[in-house]
């Protein structure tokens, strides 16, 4: 008998991948947890049966939402990471020895015991001394906080369930007051290419584009996210990630990645029409 993962990426569209095995099935106060191994995409990870994380492209996830706002301002040393809970940002960070602090809040301890069981090659950086685990509501956590980060990254599921009030004006408002002048926050930022995730899309950038002087959008292909064409929001008090002389100094740390490099850096700002069509007329709202 064979078995396949089936994800709904709209009422008329599956995406499915070959199952060897399902390793771990369970329920939180929160949420659907499933860990499955795959011959194609190795060990992968679903939350209300949506794809979080596959062992064979997760690389290209923490490599554009890490090293995109590293190399824009490499002075950053106190990092606040909302979500995440499968542990790739913060195992990214942390090849950053000029990090001092990586605050890390997810909602649901549950992911994060998993993910340190089954996919231990993303969850291999929490131990790290500079690392704080807070399991608790990212948008409650954040309320209360003025000027002492200096880059947030908001490494969330999709705006509905328990992510969903990672989306609001009210939460990105409150990165905006917990930043300091030098900040930089970086979403993940929906696809542009069905609709209900291109709304949610429109929705993120018109309230970032409200709050921050500096508002950019990249892309990244990640082949087991819905159309595999996946964006991220930049936004900063100050730091443009295009109009930056310092980026080819990234190269000077000697970090090794498989998909970032300065090149491509530049290059992922540079959307496509329809897509920047899509931006302007969400800001114009």
């Amino acid at each position: 008998m064979e078995l396949w993962y089936t994800e709904e990426h709209t009422d008329n569209v599956r995406f499915s991948i070959k199952v060897d095995e399902q390793i771990y099935s369970g329920k939180s106060d929160f949420q659907a947890i499933d860990v499955f191994k795959s011959k194609e995409f190795g060990t992968f990870f679903t939350l209300d049966g949506l794809m979080m994380v596959t062992e064979k492209d997760e690389f290209i996830y923490h490599d554009m939402i890490v090293h995109v706002p590293m190399a824009t301002n490499p002075n950053i040393k106190n990092v606040l990471v909302i979500g995440a809970g499968d542990g790739g940002t913060v195992r990214e960070l942390t090849r950053y020895k000029s990090i001092e602090k990586i605050d890390m809040v997810e909602i649901d301890k549950l992911v994060v015991d998993v993910c340190r069981e089954y996919l231990p090659q993303t969850a291999s950086q929490l131990d790290d001394e500079r690392v704080t685990l807070y399991f608790e509501d990212g948008l409650k956590f954040v309320r209360s906080i003025e000027n002492k980060y200096d880059l947030i990254i908001v490494d969330s599921t999709d705006p509905f369930g328990p992510g969903e009030g990672l989306f609001t004006k009210e939460f990105y408002g409150n990165c905006f007051k917990a930043l300091t002048e030098e900040g930089i926050l970086v979403n993940q930022h929906e696809s542009p290419y069905y609709e209900s995730y291109a709304k949610s899309m429109g929705r993120a950038h018109k309230r970032i584009r409200e709050l921050f002087p500096v508002c950019r959008v990249y892309q990244a292909h990640i082949p087991t996210y819905p159309s595999g064409h996946w964006l991220f929001g930049f936004a900063s008090k100050k730091h443009d990630p295009i109009n930056n002389e310092g980026i080819e100094k990234w190269n000077d740390l000697g970090i090794e990645t498989k998909y970032y490099n300065t090149d491509l850096h530049k290059g992922a700002f540079a959307l496509p029409n329809y897509v920047k069509k899509m931006l302007e007329d969400a800001a114009n709202e």
